[in-house]
């Protein structure tokens, strides 16, 4: 099968198309022959070096949502999946490829109307935006900050703060253009990537913060936390923050303001399961929009890299084997 995996760390020019065996489910897994693939950020740290540390090492595949149809079980696994389509969730790598391989803990059927394409791109994002919301205690009638909203994980918060009746749903982005079609989906007020909203009126403060870029740049928006406000960063695609950004939360002690982080890690299956399946269901009636900036072939991982590096990406860029 052909897969594409990394043969230095470093630029995308490092990513290379490479045939190898196709794996075979063990106990409690599936093989799943993908039809779209998802490209994260945590795809792009790990392939720059960037998360060297956690032992990520030359011939990795990245990729960690697919979508397609079970091809073969493992023992211990309901043989009725065979033929089915699924999402699903491989871990921090294997999904570059024609074939992945996942634990069946890990799969989600796909409703009729839902296409592997947007499944890829609600699939991680959504669950993260769903729980991060819940992390940061949001409640109807909160205003909400989402910080670096043009990805797949902001999109998905905004959509789902303004569901939840948030009373306000600023946006970070780095453009007009991209502001409005955030406003389209329910962002009420469009700051520039250093939280300023120009002339343009902005709430004076937020009672939640879901922060999807960390970053130097990370006090600046504790700053901006309401009393009793809370942030929640789910993503850190601007690296790490400064190493004494709690300075910020000490000199406004009597704010009572709170930080936190989130991954999805530290919710039990069962629930993202849930999550999953009613957003899926919910993208199916067309209540929930999927954006897709563009889909690629896999051979084309290189380009998609570049493109996620230059910050130009709305939405998910999604590859077909």
């Amino acid at each position: 099968m052909l897969a594409v995996a990394i043969r230095e760390f470093g630029s995308p020019e490092g990513l290379a198309l490479i045939d190898q065996t196709a794996p075979a489910p063990a106990a409690g897994q599936v093989l799943i022959a993908t039809e779209a693939i998802g490209v994260g950020g945590v795809d792009a740290l790990i392939r720059s070096g960037a998360l060297a540390a956690y032992g990520f090492e030359k011939g990795h595949i990245p990729g960690s949502e697919v979508a397609g149809a079970v091809i073969a079980v493992g023992d211990d696994v309901d043989a009725s999946w065979i033929g089915r389509r699924v999402w699903a969730f491989t871990g921090l790598g294997g999904g570059y490829a024609e074939q992945a391989i996942a634990s069946v803990e890990e799969i989600v059927p796909l409703p009729a109307g839902l296409s592997a394409v947007d499944a890829v791109t609600l699939g991680s994002s959504g669950v993260v935006a769903h729980f991060g919301l819940s992390h940061a205690r949001f409640a109807p009638g909160e205003s909400v900050l989402v910080r670096g909203a043009a990805g797949s994980i902001g999109i998905a918060t905004v959509q789902l703060a303004a569901r939840g009746g948030a009373g306000a749903v600023a946006v970070t982005t780095s453009s007009l253009q991209r502001g409005e079609r955030l406003r389209a989906l329910g962002a009420t007020h469009v700051l520039d990537r250093s939280g300023d909203g120009g002339r343009h009126a902005a709430p004076a403060g937020y009672d939640v913060v879901v922060d999807v870029v960390a970053g130097p740049d990370l006090p600046s928006f504790l700053a901006m936390l309401n009393p009793n406000g809370r942030m929640v960063v789910v993503g850190a695609v601007g690296g790490q923050p400064p190493a004494d950004f709690g300075t910020t939360m000490m000199a406004a002690f009597r704010k009572s303001t709170s930080f936190a982080t989130f991954s999805a890690d530290t919710v039990a299956a069962p629930e993202r399961r849930a999550v999953r399946t009613g957003q899926f269901a919910a993208a199916s009636r067309g209540e929930l929009r999927t954006v897709v900036h563009e889909v690629l072939p896999l051979e084309q991982a290189v380009s998609a890299h570049y493109k996620m590096d230059a910050g130009e990406v709305f939405g998910r860029i999604v590859l077909t084997p």
